[in-house]
């Protein structure tokens, strides 16, 4: 039986989830939107920044699924987890510096060779490799963390303990309020350095205080199949969603040729997307877990309706985290734009941090799936009044409410994923989930971004107002996905 979790343990059980949100919260928002901005042309810039989000992602979503299982097997004496956190962390530090020295290659000589042969810059290129890297690395941590509080966190406490977890996934947002000005001021260095520490501090923490017990026997059975399984899912939503972007960019060809207006443009291509972006995540999550998990799916629908839910949520508070700083230079022509991004999220964090807090605690004592109800509606409703933002401090107050439900959301529902993974696979299941993290990304900014290029070459800023809209109808309608979720209590 496990022990009851003490104060501390929430934290230091925690504590490697703070590390990884300091180089989230730090590259998606802030560093990565700068750095594209700088290598490729404005105009182009959203599609440039989906592109490499979008590669890095679906690299993701392969890796971590396939780390947590092989933890779910590790029979270490050090624990399932804990190994594939410091190989993982490790790596993260060596890929950070490949990052870092991006800047160092505009105006390469080689530029000419990747301009013909993929269109892009020397800087780009290093850039893309050094994402790509630091996915695989990050999510072999990634994938043997999500084992920790189903392996040690009673069932009674995962609530409590899930809203820690959320909120050292929130406390970076103040930390990027000192990195704003530092990427403004093009010290991409100093920034990576300051990530780097956090990964140090937060797996010396794991390490020497996280208390695992060994598994003393290997599962039965090899994991060739599954390893097989996971590619296939990979392979079916990555299709998936490049239709979607064909369904899209086909749509905007369609009515340019034909010299629609500016209004029929924005209710068609817009219909469209919002069809590739749903469409891509019931089709691709469906089928997807159903590869991955095999035949045990048919048990497990509940659990694959949870990752559909979690997918339609975070493409939307990811995307317009994603593409903040751009939508704050071109429609509120910020002059600042990653310093004000990061004051925005500084001021979001208020909302957010409380609310994983009580939402974490209130899921233990009321239940998880209201609670996620509630989240998803209060988001669509902040993401709506964004919409009618045309000063900073209305674009704070609309970010407050989408902080609110997004607080809310991180510490229910992925306390709501705890109680539906089966017990003894937790970190292969909780893997697949990952779906919803890196899916997210995929069919939020890889629709998004191409979108949002598309409708500004109509009119400066109108794609941000385009695609906020669309991220709105995902919050909403990641809530009424909720009645195909059963908890085990109504089993």
């Amino acid at each position: 039986m496990k022990k009851d979790m003490r104060w501390y343990d929430y934290l230091t059980i925690n504590s490697y989830w703070l590390g990884l949100n300091i180089a989230t919260g730090t590259i998606t928002p802030v560093l990565l939107p700068y750095l594209v901005l700088l290598f490729m042309p404005p105009e182009q810039k959203n599609t440039y920044l989906a592109t490499v989000r979008v590669i890095g992602l679906a690299v993701a979503m392969l890796v971590q699924p396939l780390a947590g299982m092989l933890s779910d097997r590790n029979t270490s004496r050090y624990g399932r987890r804990r190994p594939y956190i410091v190989v993982g962390a490790l790596f993260n530090i060596l890929f950070l510096i490949i990052v870092g020295a991006s800047p160092s290659f505009i105006g390469s000589a080689s530029d000419g060779f990747f301009g013909r042969a993929f269109g892009v810059t020397t800087a780009y290129a290093v850039l893309l490799i050094g994402i790509v890297v630091l996915q695989i690395s990050s999510n072999v941590a990634h994938g043997a963390l999500q084992g920790l509080i189903p392996d040690l966190v009673p069932e009674h406490q995962r609530g409590r303990a899930s809203g820690v977890k959320a909120v050292f996934e929130l406390i970076p947002v103040f930390l990027v309020l000192f990195i704003g000005p530092l990427v403004d001021a093009g010290k991409v260095g100093l920034v990576v350095g300051i990530i780097c520490a956090g990964f140090v501090l937060t797996t010396l923490t794991t390490v020497l205080f996280v208390h695992e017990e060994p598994l003393r026997e290997k599962p039965a059975g090899g994991i060739g199949e599954a390893a097989l399984r996971l590619v296939f899912l990979t392979a079916i939503f990555v299709t998936v969603t490049r239709f979607a972007i064909w369904l899209v960019t086909a749509s905007g060809d369609l009515v340019t040729a034909r010299g629609a207006t500016i209004g029929v443009q924005v209710a068609f291509v817009g219909l469209m997307g919002l069809i590739g972006m749903a469409g891509s995540i019931f089709a691709g999550v469906y089928l997807g877990a159903w590869v991955g998990i095999g035949a045990e799916a048919r048990q497990q629908k509940s659990f694959i309706w949870w990752i559909v839910n979690r997918l339609l949520f975070l493409a939307a508070v990811g995307s317009v985290q994603g593409f903040a700083q751009y939508y704050l230079a071109d429609v509120l022509h910020v002059p600042k734009p990653a310093s004000a991004t990061t004051m925005l999220m500084a001021a979001v964090a208020g909302f957010l941090i409380p609310s994983a807090l009580g939402g974490g605690y209130l899921a233990d004592r009321i239940g998880r799936k209201r609670l996620v109800m509630l989240a998803g509606l209060v988001a669509a409703g902040g993401t709506v009044l964004l919409l009618f933002a045309t000063t900073m401090p209305v674009v704070i107050v609309a970010g407050c409410i989408i902080g609110l439900g997004a607080g809310t959301f991180m510490a229910t529902n992925w306390a709501l994923g705890t109680d539906l993974a089966p017990k003894q696979d937790a970190g292969r299941y909780l893997g697949i989930s990952n779906l919803a993290g890196a899916g997210a990304g995929i069919v939020g900014a890889g629709l998004g971004g191409p979108m949002a290029d598309f409708f500004n070459a109509l009119q400066p800023g109108l794609g941000y107002l385009v695609i906020f809209a669309l991220y709105a109808a995902l919050f909403a309608l990641s809530s009424l996905t909720l009645s195909q979720v059963k908890i085990p209590a109504e089993k």
